[in-house]
């Protein structure tokens, strides 16, 4: 069973360094085609970060461990903070900008591969709802790692790598880092585990991706976001 959760995770951590890859790639290449879709992988990713831990992370947290809801109030806090303290950190020349923003990008990933490791210890199912919205995410985090590298004043080149390894690489090394450490968890500090992912997931999708996606709001912005509520119920009840 540990091979087979641990098979998942490298699967989905590696999928989400391909696709925040191609988001570097493909704004490298094209800038204008990135910038116009990328508020379309936000909305679905944010449909499927609202919906799968309201209907599959947190009742499964509160089964394992009936205080998950603490937990769940301290992830969204933590984000907030997190956040807060990102924004005020890049408040500063263009250069100090590109490099706080691309610090929290890092954390940001790191932290995702953090959370593949926690959902699908929890479960396949839990695991594979969040790694999907969190991979649809990832080309976005993609193209802004890239657009705040370049747009410091770094030559394209250097822009791209540096992006990479920052957004990219970071998810599957928080992943693989953290699995060892998981995976040793009782139930009930499992429970409180995933309590604290589903309050950063709900903040990422509430707070960071919506608002984001908004800015940019697109034609069928919507409709990408009613797709991945969709995908979270047909998992709900796949289940």
């Amino acid at each position: 069973m540990k091979s087979e959760t641990l098979f998942w995770i490298a699967l989905f951590a590696a999928g989400a360094m391909v696709v925040n890859s191609i988001g570097i790639l493909l704004v490298y290449k094209n800038v204008a085609w990135a910038q116009k879709n990328k508020q379309y992988f936000m909305c679905f990713a944010a449909g499927v970060l609202i919906s799968s831990p309201l209907l599959i992370a947190f009742p499964e947290a509160i089964e394992k461990n009936h205080n998950a809801g603490f937990a769940a109030l301290l992830g969204f806090v933590f984000m907030f903070f997190s956040n807060k303290f990102i924004e005020y950190k890049t408040g500063k020349s263009p250069l100090a900008f590109g490099i706080t923003a691309l610090e929290g990008i890092g954390i940001h990933s790191f932290l995702d591969g953090i959370i593949y490791t926690v959902t699908f210890s929890a479960s396949i199912v839990t695991g594979v709802l969040a790694g999907v919205g969190l991979v649809a995410h990832e080309f976005a985090e993609g193209v802004i790692a890239f657009s705040v590298m370049s747009g410091s004043g770094m030559d394209k080149r250097k822009a791209g790598l540096i992006a990479f390894f920052a957004a990219a690489l970071t998810t599957p090394v928080g992943a693989l880092l953290s699995y060892p450490f998981v995976s040793r968890l009782s139930q009930p500090l499992l429970g409180l585990a995933l309590g604290f992912v589903v309050g950063i997931l709900i903040y990422l999708s509430a707070s960071h991706l919506l608002p984001e996606a908004k800015e940019y709001e697109g034609k069928h912005s919507y409709r990408a976001f009613l797709g991945g509520i969709l995908l979270g119920l047909l998992m709900f009840f796949i289940e």
